[in-house]
């Protein structure tokens, strides 16, 4: 693309404004709210030049209704079904109270760093998850990679939801379905609502098992043994319908973009909440509660000393806050210019802590009860591992409420649904993000219909007899590693490629903050560092191929010079708006001339550690 010039007459003393010209061969869109403005600025001769490389992007980019509607989206994905379920077994399993060391070790060393920067590059340049890579092309390959993971993530994330639904339903029985023991499963069944003492869940033999446990396999799932004797079999007939609810009420809420979501993200962050508090009253009145909450807090100091405790709070982190999966830089491109993102980024990592804090106090009150009411000390005992961490053991400790348990059924995966619903939207969302930036003129409506009817169709064989085998094996090589790894590329590209230095006066130029020591030395060697030891095939395969993507794409040349030229960014990478664009390539003139007069008398002196200190520090 060739340069834009404002060209003014010559006996005017003002600056001649001039749009960086295109360091990559490989050309974008010229974005639409720049296009009016910036092609006023050129000439009638140079429009009949450039007309035939622009390639016009005559769509419009929606914005949020209010800063309010931003941070309650990033509240509603951020706090989701990792904090309620997965953070109080996790710390359980990896010291107790003295994981907390090691979480909010991790916390601040990645989670806060990450999900800073992931918001200062989605508001900065107002692009989507793989847009936002064109300050890097030969990194493309990593936003590709993050959105293959979120596809997969977002789909068996819904079949999940839709068991959610389906015990929320269930709920309105005059009895718990899963409190008894029916006919047909024999001697070996144990009642959840048996007011005798029993077997925990976590210690129940083959002989023995729990009715919640058994409606879940028997009932719900129709679970079977081994893929390869029995197949996946056909999907739940049930369970399908429940699935096709779960993508209407995801479709319902993001038809209109963030129009309609930002509306929907008051309910989806705040009534967790509520729900959360009222069960936290019900769980600390209930008969030793107080020795289950003292279980979960009380610390094994010997477990710092494990390797993979540090890891299980890296994922924790990771998982928790949605951070390298694309949204929050998708979320963040829909704020407007100069909107205060450090604010936020501070409040959405504090309140998730909290949350986790909390519902790890609320789900030991009730495993506590559990314990008590099984006749067992061992609260660790009651615990089932994997997906029967939702829906076997709490159903089974609500099951034995002497009081109104139907009411705390509905509370409990009503919150879990809508949990569901705000982490979900946020993912389905950034891929309807990615396919409308890339189609501009398509109806937004019908690629949110098209994600949701894919979303079902690939759904169906999670909910299948033989699904939760392939749940299983997704989340492992389809999501963790492949998002891990993704996540320290991406540290990578933004802290070394594109340069600490440079994010730092973006930010400055678009916050009027300076970037303190503590992100930088983050973004540009501690988070790497702390995921660098992730490694997947998947992803490595991912990005050696949009790397010669983006080599192919560039002018000939040698080999140096491609790779080098492919690691700029585009020419109208920075501000979406054309007056600030403008702006911000001559304050990036201004910085480098700054830089070059206090260095001139240096360059034959710059070792390797001064150019590595001028990297992060400037």
């Amino acid at each position: 693309m060739r340069d834009l010039k404002a060209k003014t007459p010559s006996s005017s003393s003002s600056p001649v404004c001039k749009l960086e010209s295109s360091t990559s061969g490989e050309r974008g869109p010229l974005r639409p709210s720049m296009l009016p403005k910036a092609l006023a600025l050129a000439s009638s001769e140079e429009m009949e030049t450039l007309q035939p490389d622009l390639e016009l992007d005559l769509g419009s980019r929606d914005n949020w209704g209010s800063s309010m509607e931003f941070l309650m989206s990033c509240i509603a994905l951020s706090v989701g079904l990792g904090n309620v379920w997965r953070f109080p077994f996790t710390a359980l399993e990896n010291g107790g109270g003295a994981f907390l060391v090691p979480y909010l070790t991790v916390l601040f060393v990645v989670g806060k760093p990450i999900y800073y920067m992931e918001m200062l590059l989605g508001q900065f340049s107002s692009r989507g998850i793989v847009q936002v890579f064109d300050f890097a092309p030969l990194m493309r390959g990593v936003g590709y990679a993050q959105l293959l993971a979120l596809g997969v993530l977002a789909t068996y994330y819904a079949s999940v939801m839709a068991l959610t639904l389906r015990y929320f339903f269930d709920s309105f029985s005059a009895v718990l379905p899963w409190s008894y023991c029916r006919p047909e499963w024999g001697d070996g069944c144990v009642s959840a609502a048996s007011d005798g003492h029993q077997p925990p869940v976590g210690q129940l033999s083959r002989n023995f098992s729990s009715s919640s446990q058994l409606y879940l396999q028997r009932i719900v799932l129709n679970e079977t043994q081994s893929l390869s004797e029995q197949g996946i079999g056909y999907p739940s007939g049930s369970l399908a319908l429940m699935l096709a609810l779960s993508w209407l009420t995801v479709t319902l809420i993001i038809i209109r973009g963030v129009k309609s979501s930002g509306k929907a993200s008051y309910v989806l962050a705040l009534f967790p909440y509520a729900v959360m508090f009222i069960l936290l009253v019900r769980s600390l009145t209930l008969p030793g509660a107080y020795d289950g909450v003292m279980y979960f807090l009380t610390p094994q100091w010997d477990k710092l000393l494990e390797p993979e405790v540090w890891y299980n709070a890296v994922t924790q982190v990771f998982f928790s806050l949605a951070v390298c999966f694309g949204v929050i830089i998708m979320y963040s491109s829909y704020n407007r210019f100069g909107h205060n993102v450090y604010r936020d980024a501070n409040i959405v990592t504090t309140l998730d802590t909290f949350t986790s804090l909390l519902s790890g106090v609320i789900i030991f009150g009730i495993l506590g009860n559990l314990a008590y009411e099984s006749g067992t000390k061992d609260i660790g005992s009651v615990v089932k591992a994997g997906p029967g961490l939702a829906f076997i053991s709490y159903p089974e400790a609500i099951a034995k409420f002497k009081m109104m348990p139907q009411i705390f059924s509905l509370l409990f995966f009503g919150m879990l649904f809508m949990l569901g619903v705000g982490s979900n939207v946020g993912m389905v969302s950034c891929i309807m993000t990615v396919l409308k930036d890339r189609f501009v003129n398509a109806r937004l409506w019908l690629i949110v219909v098209g994600l949701s009817l894919v979303g079902f169709i690939v759904g169906l064989i999670y909910i299948t007899p033989g699904g939760q085998h392939i749940i299983t094996l997704l989340d492992f090589h389809g999501v963790t590693f492949v998002s891990l790894v993704s996540a320290i590329f991406e540290l990578v590209t933004v802290g070394w490629i594109y340069g600490t230095k440079r994010l730092c006066q973006d930010a400055e130029y678009m916050l009027n903050i300076k970037t303190s020591k503590y992100y930088r030395i983050c973004w540009s060697i501690v988070t790497p560092l702390s995921l660098g030891w992730s490694i997947s095939a998947f992803i490595i395969g991912q990005l050696f191929y949009w790397a010669w993507h983006a080599n192919y794409k560039q002018p000939k040349g040698s080999l140096k010079w491609r790779i080098s030229n492919s690691a700029k960014p585009h020419s109208d990478w920075g501000p979406l708006d054309s007056k600030q664009l403008i702006d911000y390539q001559n304050f990036r003139r201004n910085q480098k001339d700054v830089a070059a007069a206090a260095h001139a008398g240096l360059k034959q002196h710059r070792w390797l550690c001064y150019s590595v200190g001028d990297r992060i520090f400037g």
